[in-house]
């Protein structure tokens, strides 16, 4: 197979250093753009240097002017899109991880995906995907269980995360909607909130101290609870499952592709 020349933007960040320094160690990638925000006091260094491996010959850039066979976008909703566009004047493959944007941004992004194509998921952890594969095998089961099935979502996450609830786990509330038909997505609860009705699925997110990912999908039935859990212990799991999207992506065609694609978990 060939070499894919991975371009990784939001280089500088917990996450693309990580992109940076899994990627320098991969035979199959190579690294030939490292993208961060104008005015990051960082311009100029080394990427893999600033990622704590050896040198990469490959300078932090503002610039979106590459050449690539593959995006890796892990930064801001404004920034994602941004290279979203440019991903589209140039014909760039993209795989996009970055969580927290509009409608109106995905709308964006649904329409990018006619011209060029995109892998796009809350999550690229492998684990993460095949517990949403069986969150949707066990709505399908449970949505009609006698006395109906209650669904609650838990997520923890770092003290730095700037959306709530993550990304994922809005997935895992879809997923789950799709296969069981509730409506009322319930974000906490306050106060005297009455009876749970049966076509609520809940929300909670917890935010504390460094912790990378922790999702806990709660099935409550009368007399019996089923909980799936996922956990990440450091970030290796995210990155990795992004650099085989790139390896994935690379000689696609136009189109929206998800994890379960790059899994073959369809």
């Amino acid at each position: 197979m060939d070499v894919v020349k991975l371009a990784i933007h939001g280089a500088a960040g917990r996450m693309g250093k990580r992109l940076v320094a899994l990627s320098t160690s991969d035979p199959a990638l190579r690294l030939v753009a490292a993208i961060e925000y104008s005015k990051h006091p960082d311009l100029g260094r080394d990427a893999g240097l600033l990622a704590g491996v050896a040198e990469a010959g490959v300078p932090l850039s503002s610039s979106l002017d590459f050449v690539a066979d593959a995006v890796i976008d892990f930064s801001l909703p404004d920034s994602a899109i941004a290279l979203v566009r440019s991903c589209v004047t140039h014909k760039r493959p993209l795989v996009l991880a970055t969580t927290g944007m509009s409608e109106d941004q995905k709308t964006e992004v649904r329409a990018a995906g006619l011209e060029i194509p995109i892998v796009w998921a809350p999550s690229m952890s492998m684990a993460v995907n095949l517990t949403m594969k069986l969150a949707s095998i066990a709505g399908q089961t449970l949505k009609d269980a006698p006395g109906g099935a209650d669904v609650e979502i838990i997520e923890r996450h770092h003290r730095y995360k700037e959306d709530a609830p993550s990304g994922t786990a809005l997935k895992f509330g879809e997923l789950i909607a799709e296969a069981m038909g509730q409506t009322n997505h319930q974000h906490g609860r306050e106060g005297q909130t009455g009876q749970r009705p049966h076509d609520e699925i809940g929300y909670h997110a917890i935010r504390v101290g460094d912790n990378p990912g922790e999702h806990t999908i709660v099935f409550g039935l009368l007399g019996e609870t089923i909980e799936l859990t996922v956990r990440a212990s450091n970030r290796d799991c995210y990155a990795l499952g992004a650099l085989q999207a790139a390896k994935f992506i690379a000689n696609k065609g136009p189109g929206l592709y998800s994890m379960y694609d790059v899994l073959g978990l369809e």
